[in-house]
């Protein structure tokens, strides 16, 4: 099996619009949650959203490209670009041997809602011959492969909230086997949207608070849903001995990956978290058998950038999926959801989270989850509230859990020598 490391990281996000600004937001407890601008939200329960804000996709795509492609396919090429620069990986690699698995939860649904409305208003032939490219999931991962000339697999993953871990993780899968040198990998959405926004609401998902300091709640006794969020999150996953021969930056290496399904509900997670706890556990004995034993992996402590949705079913059965699988290691272990600042970026959640972990890993701070001031009973763990925290440790995991019953854990480790 080969090894998998992380060259390069970019990110669009609520916080800021480059790794540096995201980052920085992120320890300093910002809340990139505010009040609606895309569209007038009188009529809606949810008047809330953790907007991208001041986004140029003409620092990264031509007017002519940017004309013919859906906001997130936009978001998804500036997190690309950012990433890949970071990673310098361009010209090391054949092209037949560089991946994409890049997903997006919703797609171009701001496509979708525009074209349908000049369909009705002025009919069929008003409907714009970019429609298609515009609104489909994988065009995100298309995008990408043809910016930087990726000619291996280029698959984009669709699933639900969990999109982005997913997408990580099966290109550390494919990269482990041999099939791929290196990968693109992460998740973008662009679902600030009127119909986006008023079909949460319906299926009583979204806060309706009108606080921004009162809305994304992770693991607080008054939560009640959460705030829609946007942007991307890439990474560039590249083979350990790849890496180190051309002399890259090595932020870390992807150490475990679980994927399972809950086979339960459309929405609600189960119960009782198994398949929850079944993905955190293997992606966390993936991390023990790499390290050579259990002790070396996680006796130098633990971080999860958790789901942490801010849901009422969520937030509970989340808890009890990190104490099934971490067992009396859950109450040592630092945990904190960085949605309390993002909102929920759905589809690119996956990624953007996953880079959270991955900078709490190897800068020895761990995000915080403000606004948690009221923590409910029966989520009783150690969720870092309120302000950032200094602290080595040496497992990160990033969890992402989706409509349909995906979950997917992804595992981080600091790089030892072979």
């Amino acid at each position: 099996m080969k090894r998998v490391v992380i060259t390069g990281m970019g990110a669009v996000t609520p916080l800021g619009n480059d790794l540096p600004t995201y980052w920085d937001g992120l320890i300093s407890g910002k809340n990139g949650i505010d009040f609606l601008t895309r569209f007038d939200p009188g009529d809606y329960k949810a008047k809330l959203a953790a907007e991208v804000k001041g986004f140029d996709p003409l620092l990264y795509m031509d007017k002519a490209e940017i004309k013919k492609s859906d906001l997130f396919t936009q978001y998804a090429v500036a997190a690309a670009s950012q990433a890949v620069e970071e990673s310098g990986i361009l010209g090391t690699v054949a092209d037949e041997r560089l991946a994409v698995y890049f997903g997006s939860g919703i797609g171009g649904i701001g496509t979708i809602e525009t074209e349908i409305e000049k369909l009705r208003e002025r009919g069929p032939r008003r409907v714009s011959p970019y429609c298609v490219p515009m609104m489909i999931i994988n065009m995100a991962a298309g995008t990408v492969a043809i910016h930087f000339n990726a000619k291996g697999p280029c698959v984009p993953t669709v699933t639900a909230c969990a999109t982005g871990s997913n997408a990580i993780g099966e290109a550390y899968r494919l990269i482990r086997h041999g099939y791929a040198d290196a990968a693109i990998a992460g998740g973008a959405e662009a679902s600030v949207t009127s119909i986006s926004i008023a079909a949460f609401i319906s299926c009583m998902a979204l806060s309706s608070s009108e606080d921004p300091n009162g809305a994304s709640l992770p693991f607080d006794r008054r939560r009640n849903g959460f705030v829609m969020g946007e942007g991307a999150g890439a990474l560039i996953l590249e083979e350990y001995e790849h890496a180190r021969e051309r002399g890259a930056k090595i932020y870390a290496e992807v150490s475990g990956y679980g994927s399972t399904c809950d086979a339960f509900h459309i929405t609600a997670p189960h119960p009782q978290a198994e398949g929850a706890a079944r993905a955190i556990s293997q992606a966390v004995e993936e991390a023990c058998a790499l390290a050579g034993s259990r002790e070396r992996a996680l006796d130098g402590g633990i971080y999860i950038n958790a789901h942490g949705t801010g849901t009422i079913l969520n937030d509970k059965a989340e808890t009890l999926a990190i104490k099934r699988a971490l067992g009396e290691r859950a109450k040592t272990a630092m945990i904190s959801s960085t949605k309390s600042m993002t909102g929920h970026m759905l589809g690119a959640a996956g990624a953007a989270e996953a880079i959270a972990a991955v900078k709490a890993l190897t800068e020895g701070i761990i995000p915080p989850t403000i606004n948690l001031l009221e923590p409910d009973p029966e989520c009783d763990l150690d969720y870092v509230p309120l302000t950032a925290r200094k602290a080595q440790t040496s497992l990160a995991l990033s969890v992402s859990l989706g409509f349909g019953g995906h979950n997917a854990c992804l595992a981080f480790s600091k790089v030892k020598e072979a």
